[in-house]
Formats: structure tokens, C-alpha cells, sequence
């Protein structure tokens, strides 16, 4: 592991660190107007901060799609993005109140890097492992407990083998509850999936598909 990936492990508690400071700071606050600006503050370094850091990381470091190896002498692009989003990942209350808002949702990836669509419906129980690495089209309904995996990993050859590639979900999709897609998974337009379905990576599921 790099300096660089040591020090991105850090940030998760960096976040937590800083968001807790300004909090207490924010309940001693003395005036309305002090509070609220305080607030914003709390707000930026809870939502702001990261993807401003990813931002940047990505520009610096971009995810390069395929097969890589973690435990190496090369700094992984990957594992600094995936320390970045960490947070959101442990704390999903975070990111769910933003699914209660028709459109923030998809606003909110879009900053990530994500192409989302029009008109796509968010359940609050979603998870996504990998916010820049989506494609969605327009009105695709995920419902509950649905999981979105950009990456997968397993031990070859005394390391880790790490497989990265976008999810591409096209228009009119229906994502049934408990289904989870894999890295490379392609759904083609006016497909439907039964819920609990798993589609593995780079597997590719047309209109007609039985899942």
C-alpha cells in the first residue's frame, strides 16, 4: 500500500472528525444567524467536502476500467475513491434523505460523475458501492435493497485481483427489490428484473431475459 492509499484511509475519520467539531460548534452557537452559518458549514463538510476531494482525485488519478492488483507498489485510483465515498457506504442515513427529494437524488450522483437520466425513482434502501462508475437512462425504477457494485475483488496469486467497469442501465428499467449488478452488467431498455436477482459481472440482460 502507497502513502497515498494510507492516507486516503484516513479520510472516512477525517469526515466523522470535522463534521462532529463544527456540530458542538454549531449547538454553542449564540445567535440565529451565526447558527445558520454554521450550519452550512456542517452541510459542506458532510456533502460538499467529499466530492470536491473526489473531484479532484478523479482529475488527478482517474479510475482506469479493467483488471488491476491491490497489493502492490502502484497506487490504486480505485481504492482512493472507494475511501472517499466510504463514508456514505457506513452511514447510509447520509445519502437517504436525499431520495425523499424527487430529483436530488440523481442531482447529488451526477456530482460523482454518474449519467443519470430523467424521471428515475430512488428507493431511501439503495446501495451503491461505486457513485461515479453509473449509467442510467430515463425513467428506471430501483426498488428497495437494491444494490449497484462498479468493482469486485478476489484473492489471486497472493493478492488482490480488482475488476472495475460501469453499470450501464438503459430507459423504461425495472430493478426488482434485493437485486444486486455487478461491474460490466449491462440491462437493455424495458427490462425487468425479478426481485432478488443477481447479474453477474459483464453480463449482458435484454428485454426478453428471465432473471
Amino acid at each position: 500500500m502507497t502513502l497515498l492509499s494510507s492516507l486516503l484511509a484516513l479520510f472516512p475519520s477525517l469526515i466523522i472528525g470535522l463534521a462532529g467539531s463544527v456540530l458542538v460548534w454549531l449547538c454553542v452557537a449564540d445567535s440565529w444567524l451565526i447558527g445558520l452559518s454554521r450550519l452550512g458549514l456542517l452541510l459542506f463538510v458532510l456533502y460538499g467536502l467529499p466530492v470536491l476531494i473526489y473531484r479532484l482525485h478523479a482529475w488527478r488519478y482517474p479510475i482506469v476500467e479493467g483488471v488491476s492488483y491491490l497489493q502492490g507498489q502502484h497506487y490504486s485510483p480505485w481504492w482512493g475513491s472507494h475511501q472517499i465515498q466510504a463514508i456514505y457506504i457506513t452511514f447510509p442515513l447520509l445519502e437517504a434523505g436525499l431520495r425523499l427529494i424527487p430529483g436530488a437524488f440523481s442531482a447529488w450522483l451526477r456530482l460523482w460523475g454518474a449519467q443519470i437520466g430523467h424521471h428515475v425513482y430512488w428507493t431511501p434502501g439503495l446501495e451503491i458501492a461505486d457513485r461515479g462508475l453509473l449509467t442510467l437512462g430515463d425513467r428506471v425504477v430501483m426498488g428497495h435493497r437494491v444494490g449497484l457494485y462498479g468493482h469486485v475483488i478476489k484473492p489471486k496469486r497472493q493478492d488482490l485481483l480488482l475488476y472495475v467497469k460501469r453499470i450501464a442501465i438503459g430507459d423504461d428499467t425495472f430493478v426488482g427489490a434485493g437485486s444486486r449488478l455487478g461491474p460490466g452488467v449491462v440491462l437493455a431498455p424495458g427490462t425487468s428484473l425479478n426481485a432478488g436477482s443477481d447479474v453477474y459481472p459483464n453480463q449482458a440482460i435484454s428485454q426478453s431475459s428471465d432473471i
